[in-house]
């Protein structure tokens, strides 16, 4: 299970907060595909609970802000089969802007 109970509250409520006014979220989660460069840092999802909103990097080297399907991530496979997993340790230490500033500097996501 990529995203906890807790994961998806504080993923809807940046969402929810977005919608009242713009913000610069930090990220909640990252996941990666091992085996691979694809990572993402993920700060918002949308009502419809599988829309994920935050940087994408699929590791070749043009790192953006963007959308991504939860259920599509789940469905990666990357070499041997391995899926997508959460960086259990991730802790973001400034907002998604940053890590965005970062990521185009260095060519991926800096994490």
């Amino acid at each position: 299970m990529l995203l906890t109970l807790e994961l998806r509250t504080a993923l809807r409520r940046n969402s929810d907060l977005s919608r009242q006014r713009e913000r610069d979220h930090n990220p909640i989660v990252k996941f990666f595909l091992p085996g691979t460069g694809a990572t993402w840092l993920f700060t918002e999802l949308g009502p419809d609970e599988d829309t994920l909103f935050g940087l994408c990097d699929l590791g070749q080297g043009t790192p953006e802000l963007g959308y991504a399907s939860l259920a599509e991530l789940q469905g990666l496979r990357g070499p041997g089969g391995l899926l997508v997993e959460r960086d259990r340790s991730f802790r973001a230490i400034k907002p998604l802007s940053e890590y965005a500033l970062d990521a185009w500097r260095h060519r991926r996501i800096v994490a």
